[in-house]
């Protein structure tokens, strides 16, 4: 009998990772591609069309996160209760939307309107998308599963820059600026997989027609089991907002989304200041070839750690020696004397920051559940992802104050040593691999 659930549960996982984390994963790449477009317009034409300071620029880019944090939590909470389905694709379809008005911005303040519009069109995309494979997908083989997942994030910039480029470089089509053209060419996808989204995406294992029975209630069964043995699970989600470890985790990954997002918004900047630094001279495919560069060892890095995670278990030296790493990288690599051992040192800071952020997604399952997962995983992500603000505005104000990089890059390996301490000190608190919280919670009700 052991052998038979063996298969069955075999089949189901392989099931999930083939019908749905590849589509989840296109989802993720078109939507980091719409949130960091900016990166690649800026050095290419619109910071000069607009007039903006670097400054200027950085706000513009972290802008987008008050709209962001505003609607995260209401966003995945209506999505625990309307299900994945819809709810994702309206915010794809409201995203592509608003993206594709970038288009036509002709000054800084609607720019900095349009941003923060575009925060409100994609808040609860990201926690959603982790909530929807935590009812989908039991704890043993969650840290594989959101490796497979998270890998379209850095490739994300391997395939977008690229391709940002390619459309940059069809300046005068339609009578627009390159970086017109740009934006225009990365909004459309996403309203067309947002309608996709609604007919294709299930929202739990008892609407995908493609499980057997036996699928069905393995999975089903396997996940109710998890519940009954978590903390924060039915209407609570208050409770988990409350909770000190919820907000000792959001703070770790403050610190990642500190050193990702300043690296995402300013590559494309440092990289186009290498002309006058060393002298040399690119065109803007090189430019966007060159940014590219450290995002594929990044997502050979995350496959090969969380296959680790996987194999061990995720333990906290695999969020921690992660962060430390890219601590020490961050402000290193602008000590580089030439463009290429720069890059190099900054393939190291990518390769930390994605080896660890599929792995520190394991953790807030191991004690939230239901609507405290909805509540707590949103929470963890508004607050990180108030460095998606910080990172590109403190980043562009040091700069135009300091006149260089190196001290805003500093600050970024601060917060990432944060990241770290806390990572070793706090994450070994936490129930370990395959282990759950005592308290038992009330029946949840799944997304239906």
């Amino acid at each position: 009998m052991a052998a038979v659930q063996s298969d069955v549960e075999t089949s189901a996982i392989s099931k999930i990772v083939w019908r749905l984390v590849p589509f989840l994963g296109l989802m993720f790449f078109i939507n980091f591609l719409d949130r960091t477009a900016i990166g690649f317009a800026g050095p290419n034409g619109m910071t000069q069309d607009l007039r903006l300071t670097a400054a200027q620029f950085g706000f513009a880019a972290g802008i987008f996160f008050f709209g962001y944090i505003l609607l995260e939590i209401p966003s995945n909470l209506a999505l625990h209760r309307f299900g994945a389905r819809r709810w994702l694709a309206r915010i794809m379809v409201s995203w592509g939307i608003v993206s594709l008005l970038f288009t036509f911005v002709q000054t800084g303040t609607q720019l900095y309107w349009l941003r923060f519009l575009l925060g409100i069109a994609e808040a609860g995309f990201f926690p959603g998308a982790i909530l929807f494979l935590s009812l989908w997908v039991p704890a043993r083989h969650r840290a594989k599963v959101l490796a497979v997942f998270y890998v379209a994030q850095p490739l994300t910039t391997v395939i977008g820059a690229p391709l940002a480029s390619l459309l940059i470089d069809m300046h005068g089509l339609f009578g627009l600026e390159g970086w017109r053209v740009m934006f225009a060419g990365v909004s459309i996808p996403a309203i067309i997989i947002g309608i996709v989204t609604y007919f294709y995406l299930p929202d739990t294992p008892n609407d995908a027609k493609w499980l057997t029975p036996a699928e069905r209630a393995w999975l089903n069964e396997e996940l109710a089991r998890e519940d009954k043995t978590k903390s924060s699970g039915g209407h609570i989600s208050g409770k988990a907002l409350r909770d000190g470890r919820v907000w000792t985790l959001a703070l770790i990954y403050f610190g990642f989304i500190y050193g990702l997002y300043a690296l995402g918004f300013f590559l494309p900047t440092i990289i186009g200041g290498f002309e006058a630094q060393f002298g040399t001279k690119f065109t803007v495919m090189q430019r966007g070839l060159i940014t590219a560069i450290p995002y594929l060892p990044a997502a050979v890095a995350l496959i090969l750690w969380s296959r680790d995670a996987s194999r061990r278990g995720v333990r906290p030296w695999h969020i921690g020696i992660p962060a430390v790493l890219g601590a020490v990288t961050i402000p290193l690599a602008l000590s580089m004397q030439s463009p290429t051992a720069t890059i190099a040192v900054i393939t190291l800071t990518a390769c930390a920051i994605f080896s660890a952020l599929p792995n520190f997604w394991s953790f807030p399952a191991r004690f939230l559940t239901g609507a405290g997962a909805a509540a707590g995983i949103a929470l963890i992500n508004t607050m990180g992802n108030m460095a998606g603000f910080a990172a590109p505005y403190i980043t562009g104000a040091v700069k135009d104050w300091t006149g260089g990089y190196g001290v805003p890059m500093t600050i970024v390996g601060g917060f990432m040593a944060l990241s770290a301490v806390l990572a070793f000190t706090f994450l070994s608190r936490l129930p370990g691999p395959g282990e759950t919280t005592a308290q038992p919670s009330r029946p949840v009700r799944r997304a239906a």
